[in-house]
């Protein structure tokens, strides 16, 4: 069954579409291929993206959340001979 396909245009600097042709010509694809993986690559993580701020925005609605200061004192301690074990929330 052939997949329904829709035409999309764009305008992209010449730089980018040089690289676009010389990736599509090193891995033996066409430039629709290479273009239709990278979009497909960033709208994936575009959506897991979407996905973990709203699971972030449900932790702190819920009150799960690390307060700062012990954050930049468990971050300070890293360089040290006693870190600091990471905070919990």
């Amino acid at each position: 069954m052939a997949t329904e396909t829709k035409v999309l245009t764009a305008h992209v600097p010449l730089h980018l579409a040089e690289k676009v042709e010389a990736m599509a010509s090193r891995l033996e694809r066409s430039r629709g291929w290479v273009m239709k993986q990278a979009l497909a690559a960033w709208v994936d993580q575009e959506e897991e993206r979407h996905r973990m701020t709203l699971e972030a925005m449900e932790d702190v609605d819920a009150g799960r959340v690390i307060d700062h200061q012990a954050v930049r004192a468990w971050a300070d301690s890293l360089g040290t001979d006693t870190p600091l074990p990471p905070p919990s929330a």
